[in-house]
């Protein structure tokens, strides 16, 4: 049988592998095994990151134990939270473009029979995604947890309200560092529903991880299991010429991962992250596939950054199984799943298997440890007991968004559902803060900041900008953010992102001036260009007054000249269509 893998094959294509293998610490005995790929984000770049060789290792080991043999390959991704507020952010989601293109590289230049691959966070998660289902060998995937709560069941979202509280003089520069200090006390994702949190969510709901491993506690000795159970199935899918990863994710596979997208009110960012990773199948997610699942879904999580509880209380609620279990009669029960069983088989065999009583002991040593006395159903509601029930996005249309633009209305105040706002259009975040921060941002403005989507500076998170306004007593109920850029999965308040097409590529963004007026319905998903000098006109002289306005727009200049940035700007798909690299794109 052995014969048959792969890796075997390339040792008889090429006589200088197994002498350069050996030379690399392999044992003779070694060359024979099953040859499985280990993929990671480990690296000293973020607490992401920074414990992930331990799981490395103990997937090595379960490898072993099944008689593999596993090869470490690192593809260390970079920090949003590190780089907000900087440049580096512009490198943010080209990243996950070049951690696919590494796998694809590592996997393709030395073929192994099967894979792990481990990740926890915003970029690294959907950039092996991409990555695995790019190469699609035999495949599992191991996240790498969240981390703990700091002291007052701190988090790392709060820092940026911190941040524009101290900034606009409310606080002193002592409460400042002491959040600074606390807001991160160990290693794993950062413990809210942000982007990396979601993405863990994500892969487990697709069928690629085992079931009931996504955001345990990074220093669980159960991750480390899950660890060792992923290396042993690896082994056996490469035994079995198992089922590739393209045999398991189908569109059904996707419906049921938006489902619990909803349930749980994830980033934004999945709405770039999802239809990238679907491309890579051949399939096509949008915006529309996200309003129609979210429509009338139930938001069950109350979890920050919409709810209160740390992300580290997800699991001892039940995590991904237990949302399931809510909102079982609306999942596609009989998807097949990395276990050879359909989720549904998945789910009953977590009931007989004891994972709910082992949640609810890690839920009263929490409650212990933080001095609380939080219940499961104070975490995960139960359908009848929704937090809502439309979801937690919405994909607003109109003539300033004809592709699209995503609102996260769970965390956007009632104020802002419907209103009809001013105008203010900023070129860059920078302009656009300092006039939050010092007050030229009135009540009743919309705040447009424009050219930061993928080929304007590469779509970094319009955090701090976000923060800054929802974290406003007045500011955050009064006004909208627009921008072609994107939010952290961390951003509250009433924030749009994804507006498509972008300003850099010509969309009607790029088009708005001073004193237009922005009509925007959430319930009607409505995002569109009604006035002009504050005199509301009919949609024809709308029309009229943007096509003559495009005949004098010209493109800015491309802000990066060479490099990745320069790559990504030439060859991104926009905002909604997952701003992946778009090869075929004429």
């Amino acid at each position: 049988m052995e014969n048959s893998l792969i890796s075997q094959k390339m040792r008889e294509l090429s006589p200088e592998l197994d002498p350069l293998r050996l030379g690399t610490g392999w044992r003779p005995e070694d060359l024979s095994k099953p040859q499985i790929f280990i993929e990671s984000t480990f690296g000293d770049s973020h607490p992401g990151s920074g414990h992930l060789d331990r799981l490395v290792e103990a997937a090595r080991e379960g490898i072993a134990e099944a008689g593999g043999h596993g090869a470490r390959y690192f593809c260390t991704d970079m920090c949003d939270g590190e780089s907000q507020g900087t440049d580096g952010i512009n490198y943010s989601l080209a990243s996950r473009e070049m951690i696919a293109n590494m796998i694809e590289i590592q996997q393709s230049a030395t073929p192994f029979d099967a894979g792990v691959y481990i990740a926890s966070c915003d970029k690294g998660l959907p950039g092996n995604l991409m990555g695995l289902l790019r190469v699609d060998i035999p495949a599992v995937v191991v996240t790498g947890g969240t981390m703990a709560a700091g002291p007052k069941l701190l988090t790392l979202e709060q820092l940026g309200m911190y941040s524009a509280r101290y900034e606009r003089g409310e606080i002193e520069k002592g409460e400042l560092d002491w959040a600074k200090e606390n807001a991160c006390p160990g290693c794993g994702a950062c413990s809210f529903i942000g982007t990396a949190s979601t993405m863990q969510i994500m892969a487990e709901a697709l069928g690629l991880a085992l079931p009931g491993s996504a955001l345990l506690p990074a220093g669980s000795p159960d991750l480390l299991e899950y660890a060792r159970s992923a290396g042993r199935l690896a082994v056996k899918l490469a035994h079995s010429n198992g089922m590739r990863p393209s045999d398991i994710v189908t569109m059904e596979s996707f419906e049921n991962a938006i489902l619990v997208h909803a349930a749980v009110s994830g980033s934004t960012n999945c709405l770039l992250h999802l239809p990238a990773i679907a491309h890579e199948l051949g399939l096509e997610i949008t915006g529309e596939t996200f309003d129609r699942l979210h429509r009338g879904a139930r938001y069950l999580l109350d979890v920050r950054p919409a709810g209160r509880w740390p992300a580290e209380f997800f699991y001892y609620a039940g995590g991904v199984p237990a949302i399931m279990e809510e909102i079982k009669p609306h999942l596609h029960l009989d998807t097949m799943t990395v276990t050879g069983k359909t989720l549904g088989e998945n789910l009953e065999e977590l009931k007989k298997d004891g994972f709910y009583e082992r949640c609810q002991r890690w839920l009263l040593e929490a409650n212990k440890k933080h001095n609380t006395n939080i219940t499961r159903e104070d975490v995960i509601r139960p359908y009848n007991k929704a937090l809502g029930t439309d979801g937690s996005i919405a994909v607003l249309k109109g003539n300033l968004a004809p592709e699209g633009a995503v609102i996260k209305h769970t965390a956007c105040p009632k104020e802002m559902f419907s209103a009809v706002l001013n105008a203010r259009p900023f070129d860059s975040e920078e302009e656009c803060i300092d006039a939050v921060l010092h007050h030229r941002v009135k009540p009743g403005d919309a705040v447009f900041i424009r050219y930061e989507g993928p080929k304007g500076s590469g779509m970094p998170e319009m955090f701090y900008t976000s923060e800054a306004i929802s974290s406003d007593k007045e500011l955050g109920r009064s006004i909208a953010l627009i921008t072609d850029g994107r939010f952290s999965g961390a951003s509250i308040g009433p924030v749009i992102g994804h507006c498509s097409p972008e300003a850099q590529a010509g969309g009607p963004i790029a088009l708005v001036e001073d004193g237009d007026l922005i009509h925007l319905d959430v319930q009607e998903r409505v995002l569109e260009i009604v006035g002009v000098k504050g005199q509301r006109l009919s949609p024809e002289e709308i029309g009229a007054v943007l096509a003559e306005r495009k005949k004098h727009w010209k493109p800015k200049p491309a802000k990066y000249k060479r490099g990745v940035l320069r790559l990504f700007s030439d060859l991104a798909a926009s905002p909604m269509k997952g701003a992946y690299l778009d090869y075929d794109r004429e």
